[in-house]
C-alpha cells in the first residue's frame, strides 16, 4: 500500500466515523437537482508527505495527473483567470461572459508587489528567494485577497503556500479552507507536490516534506457510499514521478515534462455528482 493511499484512507474512516454533520444547519451548496447538499466533516485535518520517498498520487483509483498540471500552470505558471488558457472545463462553472472566473486565483498571484528588491509578483517572488534568500522563513504566497473577493467568481479554496527549506530540503504547507475529499483531495495533494517538485528543480534544491492542511475537510451525503466502496479496494505500490532533468526555468515546464512509471490503480468512479 502506497503512503498516499494509506493517508487518504484513514482521514476518510476518521471523517466518515467522527466527523459531524451539516444536517440541520442553513449550507449554501446544493445538488443539480435542486437538493441541498449536506455534508460530513472534519475540521482540522493534517496530512504529511514526504516527498522524497514517494510520489502521492492515489492508487485506489487514478488521478489524471496531466490535467491537474495543466490547472496548476495555468494557475501558478500562466497566472491566468481565462479559460480559454486551460485545456479542460472545470472551471466553465465559474466563468463569466468574458470566460473569465474574476480576480481569484491566477490572477492574484500575477500582481506585482513593490519589495526594497523591486517588483515581483508572488511567483517571481518565491523564485527569488529560493536561490538569493533560500533560508528566510518568509518565503509564501497568499490569494485570499479581501479587497477582491466581491469579484471573484469563487472564493479561493487552496489559497496559500509556505515554503521553508531546511538543508537542501524544500518542503512545504498548503492552507486549504475547504475540500470536497472525494473529488477534489487526490487532485490538489498530486498537484502541489508537483509544484514542489517544480519549486525545488529551478533552485538546486531537493523535494523534502509536503505539508496538506485542511480547515474544512467534508463528505457530501451522496459521496458517502462511494467513499465507502473506494477505501475497501485493494491499493499498489506508489509510482514514480519523472521530470525532464533540462528544465531550469520554472516558466519552461510544460505537461509533458512529467511522466509517472509504474502508475497502477483500481478503476475510476464514474459519474460522481458534483455539488455547486
Amino acid at each position: 500500500m502506497s503512503k498516499a493511499d494509506k493517508i487518504f484512507i484513514d482521514m476518510c474512516r476518521d471523517i466518515l466515523e467522527n466527523g459531524s454533520s451539516s444536517e440541520g444547519e442553513v449550507v449554501r451548496t446544493k445538488w443539480e437537482d435542486g437538493e441541498t447538499a449536506h455534508t460530513i466533516k472534519k475540521f482540522g485535518v493534517v496530512n504529511r508527505y514526504d516527498l522524497s520517498k514517494e510520489f502521492p498520487i492515489l492508487t485506489l483509483r487514478p488521478t489524471n495527473l496531466k490535467a491537474a498540471i495543466d490547472e496548476l500552470l495555468w494557475i501558478w505558471q500562466k497566472k491566468s483567470n481565462n479559460v480559454k488558457d486551460l485545456n479542460s472545463k472545470i472551471w466553465n462553472s465559474w466563468t463569466d461572459e468574458e470566460g473569465t472566473i474574476g480576480t481569484a486565483y491566477g490572477y492574484q498571484l500575477g500582481i506585482k508587489h513593490k519589495y526594497k528588491e523591486g517588483e515581483f509578483d508572488q511567483v517571481d517572488r518565491v523564485l527569488y528567494d529560493l536561490k538569493n534568500n533560500p533560508y528566510s522563513r518568509r518565503i509564501m504566497t497568499n490569494i485570499y485577497n479581501h479587497q477582491d473577493l466581491h469579484t471573484m467568481n469563487l472564493y479561493p479554496c487552496a489559497y496559500s503556500m509556505t515554503f521553508n527549506v531546511t538543508g537542501n530540503k524544500l518542503n512545504a504547507i498548503l492552507n486549504q479552507r475547504s475540500q470536497d475529499i472525494l473529488v477534489a483531495n487526490n487532485w490538489n495533494v498530486a498537484q502541489y507536490a508537483i509544484l514542489v517538485h517544480m519549486m525545488a528543480q529551478v533552485s538546486d534544491l531537493e523535494v523534502g516534506e509536503f505539508v496538506h492542511v485542511i480547515a474544512d475537510a467534508h463528505i457530501y451525503d451522496r459521496h458517502i457510499p462511494l467513499v465507502e466502496e473506494l477505501i475497501k479496494r485493494e491499493s499498489y505500490p506508489a509510482p514514480k514521478l519523472i521530470i525532464n532533468p533540462k528544465v531550469k526555468d520554472f516558466y519552461d515546464f510544460k505537461v509533458e515534462d512529467f511522466t509517472l512509471e509504474n502508475y497502477e490503480s483500481g478503476e475510476q468512479i464514474k459519474r460522481i455528482p458534483v455539488a455547486i
